[in-house]
């Protein structure tokens, strides 16, 4: 066996507690249990705020909290962030060899596995520190340095706890803890922004309107109504797009008469691309509030300042690089429509007047108008989703030549064509990369334009959470089939 670059990270990794494999596959009823246990400890942290903790409401961060399946200030404020993040982490290093790995070697792929658990834990650390030093989670009144350490310490130990839970449904349950815990988050957000659990919501706007009398009063109830219309309309694309795909016809070399059909569907890479650039681009806006009141002047102007301006009072990106990936809804000055009864006629009127400052070295202070800073968001969101895809079929074998190859070993060819990998691989090559390519892009615009309309559950979290339940049906599905056969397991190992 040959040496990985990450053989240094061997000892500490034997000293992380891990979940052991079951010697066998429990049956579905145990998995669902698992499951269900995963998912209730889950909502009972949600619930729960670490002792030291001045609860404090604001909706800046609900983006934040519906991808990183979280609750500001709760025991799982961070919640998956740091496990994501140090999947993206690792996946980019080893996409662009910085890491040489081989994932088909056994031992390597459980040092890779291990790497990304210790990565995850430090950055549960690490991020749970900047919550707790920037104030974006609140310790209470006259509280000193050991209590906000007390408080750091609850927060990491909260997304690890969610670490731990992962491998526990990855193993024991059924499908992703991961994915269970977003599809959660995201359903919990839609019913709460229809129903008003808690705070505004749509039926409570509309109501308002109603009451309100007057000639709008009719408009703006039906306006209320249009981030469900807007999450329907998302909800909707995002399945038919689950079900587009091209189907490759397949024989067994030795089995004449008998094959199937490959299918690489339209989404190939699923919603992974739209989960690693929200991940980054949230990851870079949480750590931009660090860089608030720093000062580095070049060509006159505070290099700082160029990159993030953040308003003191609210603590959002309102200037600057960042500033203009961020998605227009979170902008203080717009009118979030979920909020007010016809609050989308303000919104689109903001959007078609207002500019931001992008101070400039060399050049000085520019104003750039609203409707270039939602132009930039999309394309930047769009573009970011093709590289992430484009790393990740070359990094998780799914390209061409490693799927072919695959195909080969299994004794599929096909037909028409001699056996030989280079032919499948031919053909394969005319598919996977202008799919891969299409899909994300895709899955890239639907996100942000969930996210420009105000859509319930966010763009992401929509596209996120029809694709888990899709493949937890299909993992249902598929686990009910071997309870049915139990020797069918054994054939497909």
């Amino acid at each position: 066996m040959g040496t990985c670059a990450l053989d240094i990270f061997k000892p500490f990794i034997k000293m992380l507690p891990e979940v052991k494999k079951p010697a066998r596959a429990p049956p579905l009823n145990q998995k669902l249990m698992w499951t269900l246990a995963a998912l209730l400890l889950f909502f009972v942290m949600f619930h729960i705020y670490p002792v030291g903790v001045q609860r404090v409401t604001d909706p800046q961060y609900e983006f934040m909290q519906i991808i990183f399946a979280s609750k500001m200030g709760s025991l799982i404020t961070a919640g998956i962030g740091p496990i994501v993040l140090a999947s993206i982490f690792l996946q980019l290093f080893a996409g662009a060899k910085i890491i040489n790995i081989d994932l088909s070697d056994p031992d390597q792929k459980a040092l890779f596995s291990g790497t990304q658990k210790l990565l995850a834990i430090l950055l549960s650390i690490f991020e749970s520190g900047i919550y707790v030093y920037t104030g974006a989670v609140g310790t209470l009144p006259g509280a000193g340095l050991e209590l906000k350490l007390i408080v750091m310490l609850q927060l990491a130990m909260g997304s690890i706890i969610l670490l731990y839970l992962d491998e526990i449904v990855s193993k024991y349950g059924i499908g992703s803890g991961i994915s269970l815990f977003i599809a959660a988050g995201v359903s919990l957000a839609v019913v709460q922004g229809t129903l008003g659990l808690g705070g505004n919501g749509i039926l409570n706007s509309a109501i308002t309107a109603i009451n309100e009398g007057g000639a709008d009063a009719i408009p703006n109830a039906l306006l209320a109504f249009l981030p469900l219309l807007f999450t329907a309309i998302v909800f909707a694309g995002s399945v038919y797009a689950e079900g587009m795909k091209v189907e490759i016809p397949l024989a067994f070399e030795r089995a004449r008469g008998f094959g199937g059909r490959f299918p690489i569907k339209f989404l190939y890479v699923s919603n992974i691309p739209v989960i690693l650039a929200s991940a980054l681009m949230l990851n870079v806006q949480l750590w931009s509030r660090m860089l608030s009141g720093m000062n580095l002047s070049i060509g006159g102007v505070n290099i700082f300042e160029s990159i993030v301006t953040i308003n003191a009072g609210t603590g959002r990106p309102v200037g600057g690089i960042i500033y203009l990936l961020t998605n227009s809804f979170s902008n203080p000055m717009l009118l979030n429509p979920g909020d007010v009864a016809g609050g989308y006629r303000t919104y689109v009127g903001l959007l078609m007047t207002s500019s931001s400052q992008l101070a400039l070295p060399g050049i000085g202070a520019i104003m750039v108008p609203e409707i270039v800073h939602v132009v930039t968001y999309v394309a930047f969101y769009v573009i970011l989703c093709v590289i992430f895809g484009k790393f990740w079929i070359e990094t998780t074998s799914m390209d061409a030549r490693s799927v072919a190859e695959q195909l080969q070993k299994s004794g599929l060819q096909i037909p028409g064509y001699r056996r030989d990998p280079r032919m499948i691989e031919k053909l394969l090559e005319k598919y996977i990369p202008t799919i891969t390519i299409l899909g994300s892009a895709f899955v890239g615009l639907l996100a942000a334009f969930a996210d420009l309309t105000g859509a319930l559950g966010t763009g992401t979290g929509i596209l996120l959470t029809v694709g888990i339940l899709y493949k937890f049906y299909e993992s249902l599905a598929t686990e009910r089939m071997f309870d049915l056969y139990p020797d069918l397991r054994k054939f497909v190992g």
